[in-house]
């Protein structure tokens, strides 16, 4: 059971770090999610003066992308795989006619098509393949680990590995800008779903390419984005709180 949430709703004065709590973090971008957990984890061995304290988050965020991570502060590092399996939801843009290794903006864009003839109506017919229960397979450009080794390291050595299709659902996935080459839309789905594939299959479905502009997940089950703190805020916290010693 979740006890202590810390959020931008509650702050309480004094903590118990031994018991643990639960961080709801707005990460920026160009962070990772072991970036935050590391700042994390400083700040609290220094609050602490102990060389050692558990920090783990439920559920990776790619670098570019913004939004709720949830970081698990000692004893709740337990929480770790039950709060990864929960669903999530996202912000996100794709950019039509181009495609690029990543499926993101952190590799060269590459012109696939011209996008004039893509009318709202064929974008949203396409969108109508991926909701549901569907299966999809993972980028190349990912944390998933073949035979010890993350598929990002593979690909950076230039190795060519069979990635196999995974089922996913996706609950939620609704146009709210159509503005070509630009779309944005908004999703809810299940744990493995990867946002950057989707527009990938998006791109290739209708033929002309897509890759993810922005990404920025707002919900994770009943955590919201609008109720976490920045990075500075946390730390600022984790500073100024009394520590709670057990008796």
């Amino acid at each position: 059971m979740i006890k202590t949430i810390i959020s931008n709703k509650h702050l309480p004065k004094d903590l118990n770090f031994q018991e643990g709590f639960l961080l709801l973090v707005d990460k920026p971008k160009d962070w990772t999610s072991f970036d935050v957990v590391n700042k994390v984890r400083f700040a609290c061995k220094h609050k602490l003066g102990q060389k050692k304290y558990k920090v783990g988050h439920a559920g990776t965020l790619d670098p570019l992308a913004t939004g709720l991570l949830l970081i698990c502060c000692g004893k709740y590092t337990k929480l770790i795989d039950q709060l990864q399996n929960q669903d999530k939801s996202y912000q996100f843009q794709l950019k039509l006619g181009f495609r690029t290794e990543t499926y993101d903006a952190e590799s060269e864009e590459i012109f696939v098509a011209n996008t004039e003839k893509i009318s709202k109506n064929n974008f949203e017919e396409a969108l109508d393949h991926f909701r549901g229960d569907i299966m999809q397979k993972p980028p190349i450009y990912s944390a998933i680990k073949i035979k010890g080794q993350a598929l990002y390291k593979l690909a950076r050595k230039g190795q060519n590995v069979e990635i196999k299709p995974r089922p996913v659902r996706i609950s939620k996935l609704d146009l709210v800008n159509f503005d070509p080459p630009l779309a944005e839309l908004d999703m809810a789905c299940t744990k493995g779903t990867y946002v950057r594939s989707l527009a990938n299959d998006i791109g290739e479905n209708l033929s002309v390419g897509a890759y993810v502009t922005q990404l920025r997940r707002t919900e994770v089950e009943q955590f919201k984005v609008e109720d976490a703190l920045t990075i500075d805020q946390i730390i600022d916290f984790i500073k100024n709180v009394d520590i709670i010693i057990p008796e």
